[in-house]
């Protein structure tokens, strides 16, 4: 996803625009709304205040089959439902089960946390996927 100027606007809008390309049969959340592409590439701008997620960007609880997934997920809801609150205990339970597992990721947490607490919950998502990434190294290693 990138932010590009909206369509049919002229010079003066400040407004920026989402600019998605989806690929054909690709999914996109906006809200709480699944959108799904037809047989053909689509290139949609999307303004206003709404939180989006491309398919590829998006967990479900089966596909959340680790602690930094699990992470994640947690997170994902949180930006998906603009909802932190409810998912406060339950997120922090997987933090602390993860730093103890692995005191290294602590870095990362904080960079989730300083998000979450600002209210970027996108870029929260985005420290999150850092944190699977490490998670993944982590393993790697360990084998």
């Amino acid at each position: 996803m990138q932010y590009a100027p909206p369509r049919n606007h002229g010079p003066s809008t400040h407004n920026m625009s989402l600019k998605v390309e989806l690929k054909p049969g690709e999914r996109l959340i906006v809200g709480n709304c699944v959108i799904t592409n037809s047989d053909q590439r689509t290139r949609l701008f999307i303004d206003g205040k709404a939180p989006i997620l491309r398919e590829k960007d998006i967990l479900t609880f089966e596909t959340a089959d680790s602690p930094a997934k699990r992470i994640y997920l947690a997170v994902q809801l949180m930006y998906i439902h603009e909802d932190v609150e409810r998912l406060t205990k339950d997120y922090f339970q997987l933090v602390n089960d993860i730093i103890t597992a692995a005191p290294s990721t602590i870095r990362i947490v904080d960079e989730i946390n300083n998000e979450i607490l600002t209210g970027n919950l996108y870029k929260a998502l985005k420290a999150a996927k850092k944190l699977i990434q490490y998670e993944q190294e982590l393993l790697g290693n360990a084998e």
